[in-house]
């Protein structure tokens, strides 16, 4: 995924089918500068990760 898609994911009031390394995730942000996205499991808010945003696949 590129740094403008993401971030416009994160601005959207719609979910997208995102997934990182094939577990679905939600974007809470992204820093364009550094190429980086904060995100967290679907299935396990609480599993936080900051993860390079061209590992992102959106479905």
């Amino acid at each position: 995924m590129d740094r403008r898609r993401a971030k416009a994911i994160t601005a959207s009031s719609i979910m997208t089918h995102v997934t990182y390394n094939g577990v679905p995730i939600y974007i809470e942000n992204v820093d364009e500068k550094t190429g980086i996205a904060n995100i967290h499991h679907l299935e396990q808010p609480s599993r936080k990760m900051e993860v390079p945003i061209t590992s992102l696949v959106e479905h």
